[in-house]
């Protein structure tokens, strides 16, 4: 193996040994990736995150959920946001069950690098993993839709108002939510909503919010 350019460090925090040890067979096979160990609890994986800080961790969006918990998954968001607050640059990787547009915007808005689902190819995991690991955000297709068409060039420059508007749909908020906070009517959120769509060409809310989180340099995406 060449010392000039070390296999990169994998860790994984998963309840089910069969995807620790799918994960650590899929490893062993590449020259540029390895499997660094396991974890199974957000707690241990934090601190692995910050004693050794792996090129990448790969974690199961159920950890520390209850069972029968809302299907937002809380508990990997807060250990998101923990690993910002801390400046730890490990690459998170979530994966699982069914995510949806709206679990996969909350999960790149508290820091995940790369979403994919549990039902993924194995390459599809080594090319999300090698995307991370170069400082690139990667997604599943089909996640978002088809995102070169939810992302369309700006064609011309918002109002203050639609400024406000686009930011706190950003942020995750309904319209009734964006009324309230700014004291109108939850059918002139639609109309704003709706000029911010044509002038911008975004298709839709998820669209909205990509384009903001791209915006900031949060994640990469095509234009």
């Amino acid at each position: 193996m060449n010392n000039e350019n070390p296999r990169k460090s994998i860790l994984i925090c998963d309840t089910q040994p069969l995807a620790i040890e799918g994960i650590r067979s899929l490893l062993d096979s590449t020259d540029d990736l390895r499997f660094a160990g396991a974890v199974c609890t957000l707690g241990a994986a934090l601190e692995l995150a910050r004693s050794i800080q792996p090129a990448a961790f790969i974690v199961d969006k159920a950890v520390g959920k209850s069972v029968g918990a809302a299907s937002v998954a809380t508990p990997v968001m807060d250990w998101l946001r923990q690993c910002g607050s801390e400046n730890i640059r490990t690459a998170t990787v979530v994966w699982g069950q069914g995510i949806n547009e709206a679990e996969a915007l909350r999960l790149l808005q508290a820091g995940a690098r790369g979403i994919l689902r549990r039902s993924a190819e194995p390459d599809a995991m080594l090319a999300c993993l090698r995307a991370v690991t170069t400082g690139n955000t990667w997604m599943e297709d089909g996640i978002f839709g088809d995102t070169g068409k939810l992302l369309q060039p700006r064609r011309s420059a918002l109002t203050a108002r639609e400024h406000q508007i686009a930011e706190l749909v950003q942020h995750g908020m309904k319209n009734r939510d964006i009324a309230r906070t700014l004291g109108i009517q939850t059918g002139t959120v639609k109309i704003h909503l709706k000029h911010i769509f044509e002038k911008t060409g975004v298709r839709g809310r998820y669209g909205l919010a990509l384009s903001g989180l791209r915006d900031k340099g949060a994640i990469e995406l095509p234009m």
